[in-house]
């Protein structure tokens, strides 16, 4: 019987050493990934900050403009984008990034996802898809983002929904990653910085914000899936680490029951050696 259980235990700890091994592999991958993602999401913030300043003077100074992009109206229905991951095994991530956008489901919803998480987690619920040509979250471009930034000014144009929010992951720390919620339409307010200046814009405030709007919820939406790859890859380097400690101490502990056993194997082995020499 000692014979069998050292060697179940034997199996037991050739089985999560390669797991461990899986998962440091998974760590590294993660660390490497995270250095190019926050490269990019640190290069996308300027833009998008810039973008949102003007964004700002544009409503903040609109006078005679009545555009639907700046009015805000009672919410009945509500389109949510939301950014999750392409891939599992990072701790709480994408349930995180769930739990924010379930929040907004107050009222008649329609989702957009982007990421294969999202498309997996909503195809199979109630709400209304909105599809696009998006299929991964990572090596996503602003160029890709274009069309999705017009189809969903066209549905609030229309009237398909009264509010855009966007459901994303911002970058903190690596040890950090909080879910945040954003609205896209109608045009928040922001204070600006010259509200004391009288502003005239050409050709129009109607005209610039087609021209501009576009461009910049394409850089809002792509900044977003930005902070969400650098959140993603961040959660799974934590989640791989504690995986692999766990493996570590899980094998500490194999291996103290597999030496147990041992010396209780030898121990009866030579009790029976000592019992049949007596007689």
């Amino acid at each position: 019987m000692a014979g069998a259980s050292m060697k179940d235990i034997k199996l037991r700890i050739r089985s999560v050493e390669n797991t461990m091994q899986i998962t440091k592999a998974m760590q590294l991958v993660a660390s490497s990934k995270l250095r190019g993602a926050r490269r990019r999401m640190e290069d996308s913030r300027p833009y998008l900050e810039t973008a949102r300043r003007v964004i700002s003077e544009i409503a903040a100074h609109n006078t005679g403009s009545v555009s639907a992009f700046l009015t805000p109206r009672e919410v009945k229905r509500r389109c949510v984008v939301v950014i999750a991951g392409d891939r599992g095994l990072a701790g709480s991530y994408n349930a995180n990034v769930f739990k924010a956008a379930g929040e907004l489901f107050d009222v008649e919803t329609c989702v957009l996802p982007i990421g294969r998480k999202a498309k997996e987690r909503y195809v199979r619920g109630d709400c209304r898809l909105i599809d696009s040509d998006i299929q991964k979250v990572d090596g996503l471009t602003a160029k890709q983002c274009e069309p999705v930034a017009r189809e969903l000014m066209r549905g609030f144009k229309a009237g398909e929904y009264d509010e855009v929010c966007l459901v994303y992951t911002t970058f903190v720390s690596v040890l950090t990653q909080k879910p945040r919620v954003a609205r896209l339409l109608p045009v928040e307010h922001g204070e600006s910085e010259r509200m004391g200046r009288q502003m005239i814009f050409e050709p129009g405030v109607d005209a610039l914000l087609n021209r501009f709007l576009p461009e910049y919820l394409a850089g809002a939406i792509y900044a977003a899936a930005c902070d969400s790859v650098a959140s993603e890859q961040a959660a799974r380097r934590v989640a791989m680490d504690s995986a692999t400690k766990n493996a570590g101490e899980m094998i500490e502990d194999l291996s103290l029951r597999y030496n147990r056993a041992r010396q209780g194997s030898i121990t009866q082995e030579i009790t029976e050696i000592v019992a049949g020499s007596e007689h």
